[in-house]
């Protein structure tokens, strides 16, 4: 054996994200990232880790987003003490996130555990706390772009940009051993070749074998300026109505992405009389965390020093008591709030109160899991449920799907191909229907060796 890679999640699903990087001596964790979606689904991250915990010796990290990044706190919990490498920007992003899901798993375990106190039945703990996450801070290791560093004896890693969010990274794993020289290459979450703010994905010119998302291989983004005009009706549409807009937005990325969008078109969208409330604290701390790492994305987010965005009549509303108060407001507010599919946080009060609302609009900008209430909403369910509470869906909702900050076909198309060699490539990332689509036109246009990654395959490099 030289290099063996094994698929132990986000294989055939868009969350999850976990992989096994065996050599003859080390073992490697490459992503350790929550399940999300239906409770059913999300009941996997109690299972055991793929490996002993103490056989790990490291941990590598694309990017912050949870499904990426989530499940570092339970490994640790459960015994973990090895270095977690990220790039220097996701390190600063996940001592945000991780804490904060932690107290997302903490309510959620209050919540059940106050209907099963009723019903008799035994009490669960959270999956891990806010404490565990704030813990596990001292394993990360924070890498800088194209700076190689040796993580194992015969192991190496670099990051490259990847697009996606800040700090979001092309994994380059190189291996020397007694067989020869190896190298993996993991796309990570690639981004969109029309993004706001980020910068495109690096090309990368040979690999041994390529790990590639797959997320929206299926299809095409529609053109950004049709997804411009759009929004700019829904505005329109909203003012004319008098009602408010509701955008539940990823705390990191796609939030940046709203505030740099809403700056540039201010005037043509004609918002100067709206009442822009970032409600979300996680995000407004990301933003902030994108002020101090501003060198590494060329648009122009924030004034020189300055460390908010520049957007007369913005609200960055972090306690309880401040995202209360929009409660109050029936016409004028975008709100853009967490979560990003719909399945807790804050955006679950604003969907109390606007929701059952037919002047009001709800604005969905990003992917919604199966088994998500973002999900049901963009399929049309008719009432949804919150708190215990039925409330009719009466509200115009809008998927924009130009806002994604995933790659689409034409995209991961173009970033393979900037392979010289054609390397066997093999699609995670991503749901069925979509890799078996970028599959078949990756060997139609570029004669790809391309295959689909199953659940628990092993691979040898």
């Amino acid at each position: 054996m030289s290099l063996q890679l094994q698929f132990l999640g986000a294989a055939g699903e868009v969350t999850g994200s976990m992989y096994l990087v065996r050599t003859p001596a080390h073992t490697l964790l490459l992503e350790c990232g929550l399940i999300q979606g239906s409770k059913t689904s999300e009941a996997r991250n109690r299972d055991p880790f793929p490996e002993l915990v103490d056989e790990i010796d490291a941990v590598i990290l694309s990017h912050a987003h949870i499904d990426h990044s989530g499940r570092v706190p339970l490994l640790a919990r459960r015994g973990y003490e090895g270095p977690v490498f990220t790039q220097n920007a996701t390190k600063a992003l996940c001592e945000i996130m991780l804490p904060d899901s932690g107290y997302l798993h903490e309510k959620d375990a209050e919540w059940e555990n106050k209907k099963r106190k009723k019903n008799g039945q035994p009490l669960v703990e959270p999956l891990y706390t806010r404490e565990d996450a704030e813990a596990c801070a001292g394993l990360f290791k924070g890498v800088a772009y194209n700076e190689s560093v040796n993580l194992l004896p015969g192991l190496s890693l670099r990051y490259q940009d990847a697009g996606h969010i800040l700090g979001s990274s092309i994994v380059e794993l190189e291996y020397s051993g007694g067989n020869g020289n190896r190298k993996l290459v993991f796309s990570g979450d690639l981004g969109y070749r029309d993004a706001p703010v980020m910068n495109s994905p690096a090309k990368i010119r040979n690999a041994d074998a390529v790990l590639m998302e797959s997320t929206y291989g299926d299809r095409s983004h529609r053109a950004f300026a049709e997804t411009m005009t759009e929004l700019g009706t829904v505005f329109e549409s909203a003012r004319a109505a008098q009602g408010n807009i509701l955008i539940p937005a990823f705390t990191v990325g796609r939030t940046q992405d709203l505030l740099y969008l809403l700056s540039e078109n201010y005037d043509q969208w004609k918002i100067e009389d709206w009442h822009i409330f970032l409600d979300s604290p996680m995000g407004i701390e990301a933003t902030d965390v994108y002020s101090r790492y501003r060198h590494l994305y060329g648009a122009s987010l924030f004034r020189p020093g300055a460390r908010l965005p520049n957007l007369p009549k913005f609200h960055a509303t972090r306690t309880t008591e401040e995202s209360m108060t929009i409660n109050q407001i029936k016409s004028g507010a975008i709100i853009i709030a967490g979560s990003g599919m719909c399945s807790g946080g804050r955006i679950h009060h604003h969907l109390k109160n606007n929701i059952w609302r037919p002047e009001c609009h709800l604005v969905i900008v990003g992917y919604q899991a199966h088994g998500t209430l973002g999900r049901r909403l963009v399929d049309g369910v008719g009432e949804i449920r919150l708190w215990g509470e039925t409330y009719a869906v009466r509200s115009q909702i809008h998927t924009i799907g130009g806002l994604s900050a995933h790659a689409d076909q034409a995209d991961l198309l173009d970033w393979y191909g900037g392979f010289e060699n054609k390397p066997p490539v093999y699609l995670v990332h991503g749901e069925r229907k979509a890799q078996k689509a970028l599959a078949a036109k990756m060997k139609a246009k570029l004669q790809a060796p391309v295959s689909i990654a199953d659940y628990q395959q092993t691979i040898e490099i």
